[in-house]
């Protein structure tokens, strides 16, 4: 597993990953077509230069990305996950990574509150509760990470 930047033919997968129906569910994040999601990634991710996203390659496969961005003056990171890569402690490795690399704190984070394993995934890497915001009509968990 490793961190790399994002190629063009990423795309693709990254929008087929989006469009699964369990990924859906748990992040409860709308999937968007491929003509918006690539206008959206080509614009307003990989064409602002404050963003730093990286794809998450396994055996030179992209397995999913993360990514920080600022939102008002707050940090935030995400990230997503192809499902045949859930459950194998790559999300795990590749956060571990990303975050030695994003360096700002604090660092946010807001998955939905139904979502267990995201949350798990950000508390063992120090992100702690500090409140709750919706999106929409979902409630979510806004973790911070702080400074060390």
């Amino acid at each position: 597993m490793q961190l790399r930047d994002v190629r063009e033919a990423d795309l693709r997968t990254f929008h087929e990953q989006e469009q699964d129906p369990e990924a859906v569910r748990r992040s409860r994040f709308e999937p968007r077509d491929e003509e918006a999601f690539t206008a959206h990634w080509r614009k307003e991710i990989l064409g602002d230069p404050l963003t730093f996203v990286q794809t998450v390659a396994v055996n030179g496969e992209p397995a999913g990305n993360v990514i920080a961005w600022w939102e008002k003056n707050q940090r935030f990171l995400g990230y997503w996950f192809g499902r045949e890569y859930w459950g194998r402690g790559i999300a795990t490795r590749a956060l571990s990574l990303f975050l030695a690399a994003e360096q700002t704190r604090p660092l946010y984070a807001d998955p939905f509150s139904g979502n267990v394993a995201s949350v798990r995934l950000l508390e063992k890497h120090g992100f702690q509760q500090v409140g709750t915001i919706r999106h929409g009509e979902d409630e979510h968990i806004l973790l911070a990470l702080a400074a060390q």
